[in-house]
């Protein structure tokens, strides 16, 4: 990144705001966080693709009448 990334600190007392530029330490922790963000977010909705996929495939047992897995029949049940 070329900008510098910039925090506000409010003195609650006084009413001052100050802007002042992050540490290194505060960057990384930000990255960290955007990082660990995203990979828990693809982590939901694959999960959420996998159930959906486990619900169509329990839908078109039934239509045909064959024997459900026991996670299509969790999946149905819950």
């Amino acid at each position: 990144m070329t900008e510098t990334l910039n925090k506000l600190v409010v003195n609650c007392e006084t009413k001052e705001e100050i802007v002042v530029p992050l540490t290194a330490e505060e960057i990384a922790q930000r990255e960290a966080d955007v990082a660990a963000f995203a990979a828990a977010k693809q982590a939901e909705e694959e999960a959420a693709a996998a159930k959906a996929a486990l619900k169509a495939s329990a839908k078109a047992k039934l239509i045909a009448g064959q024997p459900l897995t026991a996670e299509e029949a969790d999946v149905l049940v819950l």
